[in-house]
């Protein structure tokens, strides 16, 4: 969305509508997986959070572009950023030595997360080289100075109980205060394409097949003092549409939610890399900067928030001079 002034709008007018009890008030954090992925990937997020919607994103720690995201982020510290946790389908912080049952001969992770977690419940994985893998990836970007707002995990494998237990000590060990349970409890039909519509579906069955361990995970959490937002997106994944993002923002409920989202231009690395998330990833930046996505946005009387700023719009926190660099600066600053 080119257009500062009606997103300038949209920012005044969440502040007028916020109610004054939090459990109320409709707050929605919109995160993009992915952060650190490729340059493309890092400036379409950069991009979808300057001139769109966008508050947050979660940045893989040992990923090709890791440093030139948070090159970027410097340069716009106001994009919450937490920790995308990467069991599979990448490479480790840690000597592949030093934790032998999580990677391959080569050194690298399993690809997906189907044979991952068939090794789990095989008990092939050991859940100790998990914790110090997962504390590493965190620790390199805690020391490089970026104050996580949230963990959550690449292809969601941290909703495996045993696993979500290891990301709670370490959202206690680290200060963390929120984790995803990457479970959907309500969500938008899929529209578009056949092609669209059955993978909505199929991704509607892998999410239901959550809903146990998802229950389990957030009555963990909650024991631990933890939060844990209400999940939306993720039936959507690779084929969201205005539609249907539009009917996902009608039911945002009470309280705080996040939107998880895969905004990105998609440069040739991504070409190179095991994903089926390419040309959608334009698609999104495309809806994420789209005037009538802030419309709505507006419409509803949602607020915009980080995962660490639940309790504030996102306008008390987000000055204009660090919004209104162009993407093209932008570049030339992280260069």
């Amino acid at each position: 969305m080119g257009d500062r002034a009606g997103r300038s709008r949209l920012f005044r007018q969440s502040r007028h509508r916020r109610a004054t009890d939090v459990s109320v008030a409709r707050r929605l954090v919109i995160n993009a997986d992915d952060l650190g992925l490729t340059v493309g990937v890092n400036r379409g997020i950069f991009d979808a959070h300057r001139r769109g919607v966008l508050t947050s994103a979660s940045l893989i720690a040992a990923a090709a572009a890791t440093d030139d995201a948070i090159a970027r982020w410097r340069e716009c510290p106001t994009l919450g950023v937490g920790c995308h946790l990467t069991l599979v389908d990448g490479r480790p912080v840690l000597p592949p030595r030093d934790i032998p049952t999580l990677v391959d001969r080569e050194g690298r992770f399993r690809h997906s997360w189907k044979p991952f977690i068939a090794a789990c419940l095989a008990r092939r994985v050991s859940l100790d080289e998990v914790e110090q893998e997962l504390a590493a990836q965190i620790g390199r970007l805690r020391a490089a100075g970026v104050p996580l707002t949230h963990l959550d995990a690449h292809k969601h494998v941290h909703a495996y109980p045993p696993i979500f237990r290891v990301v709670i000590r370490l959202a206690q060990r680290f200060g963390i205060e929120t984790v995803r349970v990457p479970f959907e409890r309500r969500t938008a039909a899929v529209g578009g394409t056949l092609r669209a519509r059955v993978a909505g579906w199929r991704q509607a069955a892998q999410n239901l097949a959550l809903a146990r361990w998802a229950a389990g995970d957030r009555r963990a959490a909650a024991a631990a003092g933890l939060r844990t937002p209400a999940f939306i997106g993720r039936v959507h994944t690779g084929v969201l549409d205005g539609a249907a993002l539009e009917a996902m923002l009608r039911r945002v409920g009470p309280g705080v939610t996040e939107l998880m989202v895969h905004p990105g231009d998609p440069d040739a690395a991504l070409q190179g890399i095991r994903t089926r998330l390419r040309a959608s990833r334009a698609d999104e930046l495309r809806l994420l900067c789209a005037p009538e996505t802030a419309r709505v946005i507006e419409r509803e009387g949602i607020q915009l928030v980080r995962h660490d700023l639940v309790t504030s719009s996102v306008h008390r926190v987000i000055s204009p001079s660090a919004r209104d660099v162009s993407p093209a600066e932008s570049d030339r600053r992280v260069s």
